[in-house]
């Protein structure tokens, strides 16, 4: 069964007093999500579908990112993370930023 990709959401979080690149990256998560509603998935669901997350999100370290603290930002769906190199440490600062990217992918049931 292959997915179908039907949704793509973007976004930015910040840790403004601390370099935490897991904070920046729930933040960034939320506000990728944050405007979204999307009932359609809900009759994929009751179908015996499966909707399938996948976050990427950039920050400076990538090791440091707690996945499952991130996971958890996503109320919905089968959710994979991973952490990338990539956001922005404010030079000068203790403030990190980091970018996420959100795939929102269906797989329907078989039809036998």
């Amino acid at each position: 069964m292959s997915a179908k990709v039907m949704v793509l959401e973007f976004g930015m979080g910040v840790d403004v007093h601390g370099l935490d690149g897991t904070k920046a990256a729930c933040r960034a998560v939320s506000d990728a999500i944050r405007h979204s509603s999307l009932p359609l998935f809900r009759d994929v669901r009751e179908r015996g579908g499966k909707m399938l997350v996948d976050v990427t999100v950039g920050v400076p370290d990538p090791g440091k990112v707690d996945v499952d603290a991130v996971r958890r930002e996503l109320p919905h769906g089968e959710v994979t993370v991973r952490p990338v190199p990539g956001g922005l440490r404010v030079p000068g600062s203790d403030t990190l930023i980091a970018c996420a990217a959100i795939t929102v992918s269906i797989e329907e049931p078989n039809r036998s």
